[in-house]
This record gives C-alpha cells, sequence and structure tokens, in this order.
C-alpha cells in the first residue's frame, strides 16, 4: 500500500512526462523545477487529489490555476535566467511564484486579493524561498515600483494588454499574458528588442479569468 505522499511523486512525474513534455516543454531546467516542486501543498485542500491533473483548479475568489502544462509553457517562453528579475502579476496559490523564483534572481508578485498574497507567502517562506517580495495592491494597469523588468508574468487575462507593462521591460526583457475573450483567447509573448520595438509570439490558445478591474470588451451600438 502506498502512501499520500508516493501517489503524489508518482502523479507529479506523470504530470511531468504525459502532459508537459508531449506538450512541447523541452527546457531541461524548466521541467527538473516542476518535478521538484510539490504542485499538491499549493492547491486547496479539496481539490489535492486533482492537483496533477490536465485541468485549471478553482481557487477561490473567481480565480484559478492554469493547467500544468500552461505554467510550463509559459516558463519555457519566458527563458528566466538566474540573474534576471522577475515580476508576477496574479499571486494566487504561490505555486508559479514558486517556480519564478527557483529560476530567476529575485521575484515581486502582486496580487489584489489579500488572502492569496498571505499564504503564498507562507507556504514559499516554510519551502525557503527568500528571493520573493509580495505586494499586495491592483496592478491592472501595471506595476511600476520596481521597474525595468527582464521577466513579466501576467497570470490573469485582459482583453488587451495595457501599453504601460510594455514600457516596465528591459530592452531584451520578455512577458507573458493572456489576450481576447471566450471562447478562444491567446497566450502570448512579448520580448522588447529597443526602445520602441517589441516582438509578439503567439503561444496557444487558452480561457482564463480576466483580471480584476481589467477592461472589458468594448460594446458598439450599430
Amino acid at each position: 500500500m502506498t502512501s499520500a505522499a508516493t501517489d503524489f511523486e508518482i502523479a507529479r512525474h506523470n504530470m511531468v512526462e504525459q502532459q508537459i513534455r508531449p506538450w512541447n516543454v523541452l527546457d531541461q531546467r524548466v521541467l527538473d523545477k516542476i518535478h521538484g516542486l510539490a504542485r499538491d501543498r499549493f492547491v486547496p485542500k479539496r481539490f489535492r487529489p486533482i492537483a496533477y491533473a490536465d485541468t485549471q483548479i478553482s481557487i477561490g475568489h473567481s480565480q484559478i490555476m492554469m493547467t500544468p502544462k500552461e505554467e510550463a509553457r509559459m516558463l519555457q517562453a519566458l527563458a528566466i535566467k538566474p540573474t534576471d528579475t522577475a515580476l508576477e502579476i496574479g499571486t494566487g496559490t504561490g505555486y508559479c511564484t514558486a517556480l519564478l523564483a527557483s529560476l530567476a534572481e529575485k521575484v515581486y508578485s502582486v496580487d489584489i486579493i489579500e488572502e492569496f498574497v498571505e499564504k503564498a507567502s507562507k507556504i514559499t517562506e516554510e519551502l525557503g524561498l527568500t528571493n520573493i517580495e509580495f505586494e499586495e495592491g491592483d496592478a491592472v494597469n501595471g506595476w511600476p515600483h520596481h521597474k525595468p523588468y527582464d521577466v513579466i508574468a501576467i497570470t490573469g487575462s485582459y482583453y488587451q494588454l495595457p501599453e504601460q507593462y510594455l514600457a516596465h521591460l528591459k530592452v531584451g526583457g520578455r512577458l507573458f499574458c493572456v489576450t481576447g475573450t471566450e471562447p478562444a483567447m491567446k497566450a502570448q509573448l512579448v520580448t522588447r528588442l529597443g526602445e520602441d520595438e517589441w516582438h509578439y509570439e503567439s503561444l496557444y490558445e487558452t480561457v482564463i479569468p480576466s483580471l480584476i478591474n481589467s477592461k472589458p470588451k468594448p460594446q458598439f451600438d450599430f
């Protein structure tokens, strides 16, 4: 009879090999970090049995955890270096925060929901991650406090990404965001190539909740 911990370890291994790797996530550094972090510790208790399933998980306040393969694709696309300073908009459970912190030199993580900030701060502290600064606030229109950033990961969606975020990036910096409307939003990577030049790359289609207070799609009357 296996223990719950062993069951989770097997599920985590299967998640990496059967969901994430087949979805074109081949960066070994990203795979190793995901394999080494217990996702079940971050999932709300009632959903722990599906912590490693290929599904979005509700975390309360009308927010979700992205699927594991989406989180992995995001991390791979951001190509995080050990010297990078990263900004995360949407702390959520702190799972992606912890992964970002294991890859970057410094992470600033912002959420408008106090409960998310408190819980994520507690669990990452228990894990010994000391390079994260959690901040509570509304970052829907940008978070310039520590700019410029090498990496920006936005884990809620926008109808259209605010231009302020483009200016927050260093030249050479990378930003992940999800934009558009249901039923087919677009996950994309934005890279700042120069002072006034950005490159946009579509990664995959998905649907995730919009950031709280973000502007809805304009309504036109004819």
